[in-house]
């Protein structure tokens, strides 16, 4: 699908588990953040004509 393996990441986090749901989204943010922009997604300005 065009996804680089770090950008896709799954986690199993209860209810009860506030802590680990914040501790997990900074990870994931910090991880993703570090890799850039995704240039998979880059929309392609349109042709002059």
């Amino acid at each position: 699908m065009g996804v680089e393996p770090g950008r896709l990441q799954f986690s199993w986090i209860s209810s009860a588990e506030s802590t680990k749901f914040v501790d997990v989204v900074t990870k994931v943010t910090e991880s993703v953040k570090a890799l850039g922009p995704n240039t998979n997604y880059v929309k392609k300005s349109a042709a002059k004509g």
